[in-house]
């Protein structure tokens, strides 16, 4: 084994762009959960947990204007279903990596996956190899700005069946942003490792960046349809998880 896959103890991974496209995201993902958002809290608006999401998106919205942003407007100060729907699509629209939004979308989705209208696709590369990291017995976490709930759901309803069971734990925003060092940093924490000892793998150099700051390190995934990423020559690219810590 390379030197370091012999240090190496865990493998942490993006999800959008890296183990599925960022087609099924934005082209899938997100419209389905602007379709239904208006029939979901019409539905279920008097759960505790979707009461609790909407009093988050309230609070976001409130500190949307005052930094200057313009978000949907509510008429006479009175917040209704509709205008709720407006600062959802708000949101999507500008792809927010909102904690309140995610956690919504997650409950969406959710019901989608149980249906069966929603069905992930991975890259053909995906499971194989996270398979032979686990024989490799390395840990594989996943670190995503979906919320825990939608990762889960996710990585159950593929398109090759349920493959929950080749991730050992999950990470959303709750944890920090994906470009701060110190997410990471927490991430290595609550997996009793050192950064040193895992390998972050992202399609985004902006998140690469801040886990090579935390000492972590880091591989660019290049996946067909990904955007061009700012200053990625800097960083070690893979087109396969075959090339993740492979066997020599």
């Amino acid at each position: 084994m390379t030197d370091a896959a012999t240090k190496t103890r865990a493998v942490l991974l993006d999800i959008e762009g890296t183990v599925t496209p960022i087609s099924f995201v934005h082209d899938v993902l997100f419209p389905f959960a602007r379709t239904h958002v208006g029939s979901h809290l019409t539905q279920h608006s008097t759960r505790t947990e979707v009461q609790g999401d909407i009093a988050a998106l309230l609070r976001e919205r409130s500190l949307d204007e005052e930094r200057g942003e313009q978000p949907s407007q509510i008429e006479n100060g009175v917040w209704s279903i509709e205008a709720i729907v407006a600062y959802v699509n708000w949101l999507i629209e500008r792809d927010r990596k909102s904690p309140a939004l995610k956690s919504l979308q997650g409950k969406i989705w959710e019901q989608g996956y149980r249906d069966g209208i929603l069905k992930a696709p991975l890259f053909d590369d995906v499971v194989p190899n996270l398979r032979r990291l686990r024989k490799q017995r390395i840990g594989i976490a996943i670190f995503s700005s979906g919320s825990v709930l939608a990762q889960k759901l996710l990585f159950a309803h593929t398109e090759t069946g349920d493959h929950t069971g080749l991730i050992d734990q999950h990470f959303d925003t709750s944890v920090g942003s994906k470009v701060s060092s110190a997410s990471y940093r927490e991430i290595a924490k609550r997996l009793e490792l050192s950064p040193i000892e895992m390998i972050f793998v992202s399609d985004v150099t902006n998140e690469l960046k801040a886990a090579m700051e935390s000492e972590m390190g880091v591989l660019l995934c290049v996946r067909p349809g990904n955007r061009p990423q700012s200053a990625s020559e800097e960083f070690q690219a893979i087109r396969s998880f075959s090339e993740i810590l492979p066997l020599v």
